[in-house]
């Protein structure tokens, strides 16, 4: 008898031994379940109205702007010759043929004749008169470009100053015909060569900045455009266009294709102390008070375009326009100054 009751003892002792584990099993708290991960946060941005510009920043070079060649015409020796970096203007003596001087005139019409006798017609008299006149050697005549007694008179009395012999006659190769002032920048000839062939070169005498660019890059460029330049100090000099080349400057060579020439006048001293590099920037495009975008708020359409995605994922349908500096501009029946919409960071 007492055997079985400690039977039913020990019986109930594990029974309450499994019960009590049990109830630690049920009274252990249970893990919460785990969260979904939160959306990423949206990058948003505004439109917003703003100017825009499209620049560029290219390498130029500060000089005198491109050399013209001067050939001499008729016979005789060279006896004496102008210094590199010499000035030019009308009237000097640019060098000296037989020891008798070669001047420098202004115009555009070579001379192709000895101007010697009334009734000759033509631009060449014409231009003649004109330079005459200016240095002070005045004539009177009905036709500026017919030559007549007067003008002769005014000529011999320009050359009897000069010292030329047997004045009354100008013949090629006494005169220079020169668009302008100048500056020597390279003589190729030697005192006791013919007079009659290439002599030297003459450059602009202020100073210009080129860039070569390609005829695509200098398409949008035009004479008067402004410019601002960056001298070897780091400062800033405002300049304008005064000329792009209508030919190419060179022909390149097999690979490379040709450039053009684009020349700036600057508007202020450029400092060249150390170096003839410059960098200018151009602004081909520029639009003022536009709405604009960064374009990474842009939407590639599958059907074609680009819209705006606003912050709860509905789209803007949008028109662009100029791209410029990590901006674009925006238009659009729904697009309006303070839109919010999503940008790539």
């Amino acid at each position: 008898m007492a055997r079985r009751s400690s039977a039913v003892v020990a019986g109930v002792v594990a029974v309450v031994l499994v019960g009590g584990a049990v109830a630690a099993i049920e009274l252990r708290p249970r893990p919460e379940p785990a969260q979904a991960s939160a959306d990423p946060a949206l990058t948003t941005t505004t439109v917003r109205r703003v100017d825009l510009a499209d620049t560029r920043m290219v390498a130029g070079t500060l000089g005198f702007g491109s050399a013209n060649p001067v050939k001499g015409a008729g016979p005789g020796v060279l006896t004496k010759l102008p210094k590199t970096g010499a000035t030019i203007s009308r009237g000097t003596v640019l060098y000296r043929v037989n020891d008798q001087p070669v001047v420098v005139l202004y115009g555009d019409t070579p001379l192709f004749r000895p101007i010697d006798k009334p009734g000759l017609t033509g631009r060449d008299v014409r231009q003649l008169r004109h330079n005459l006149t200016v240095l002070g050697y005045r004539s009177s005549a009905r036709h500026d470009d017919v030559c007549d007694a007067s003008l002769l008179d005014a000529l011999r009395h320009w050359q009897r100053d000069l010292g030329l012999p047997q004045p009354g006659a100008l013949r090629p190769g006494q005169a220079v015909i020169v668009a302008g002032p100048g500056r020597v920048s390279a003589v190729t000839a030697q005192l006791g060569d013919p007079a009659d062939g290439p002599l030297l070169s003459i450059t602009s005498t202020a100073k210009v900045v080129t860039v070569p660019m390609s005829p695509a890059d200098a398409s949008s460029l035009r004479t008067g455009m402004a410019v601002t330049i960056t001298g070897a100090d780091g400062k800033a000099a405002p300049g304008r266009i005064i000329s792009v080349s209508q030919a190419a400057a060179d022909a390149g060579d097999g690979n490379q294709p040709p450039k053009m020439t684009v020349t700036i006048a600057p508007d202020d001293a450029v400092d060249s102390s150390n170096s003839t590099s410059v960098q200018v920037r151009f602004t081909t495009i520029s639009r003022n008070g536009v709405l604009a975008v960064p374009v990474g708020a842009l939407v590639a359409l599958q059907e074609g375009g680009y819209a705006m995605q606003r912050p709860d994922g509905t789209l803007i349908a949008v028109t662009t326009g100029l791209f410029a500096n990590g901006m674009v501009q925006v238009s659009g029946p729904d697009v309006a100054d303070g839109t919010a919409v999503v940008t790539t960071p």
